[in-house]
């Protein structure tokens, strides 16, 4: 089993900046990419960012490119999502994913096994 836990979460103003982590704990070994999905009041879960957790590569949700870069350290077992110029448009519930069979970079919540529980953004006009 991998838990996950979010935290970062916060009210910022628009064009401003914020960095989401994500903690793995558990079986972490076992993880072989994670992802960043966001959620706003009324709309379906939408990708946002993913990326290899052993090889690097990743990949971006276009509303996100270019604002949000994730990354992680592997000896703390957490994931980050540094997000820039930020939006009131990204304002969401923010969730982290670990997908524990395969390394494909998935932007669609199904093949992900583990969830957190989300962090809160809201992003002021």
């Amino acid at each position: 089993q991998v838990q996950l836990v979010e935290s970062g979460g916060g009210l910022v103003q628009a064009g401003g900046s914020l960095r989401l982590s994500c903690a793995a704990s558990g079986r972490t070994f076992i993880i072989s990419a994670m992802g960043w999905f966001r959620q706003a009041p009324g709309k379906e879960r939408e990708f946002v960012a993913a990326m290899d957790w052993n090889g690097g590569n990743t990949t971006y949700a276009d509303s996100v490119k270019g604002r949000f870069t994730i990354s992680r350290d592997n000896a703390k077992n957490t994931m980050y999502l540094q997000m820039n110029s930020l939006k009131p448009e990204d304002t969401a519930v923010y969730y982290c994913a670990a997908d524990v069979h395969s390394r494909v970079l998935h932007t669609t919540a199904a093949p992900y096994d583990y969830w957190g529980q989300g962090t809160q953004v809201t992003v002021s006009s």
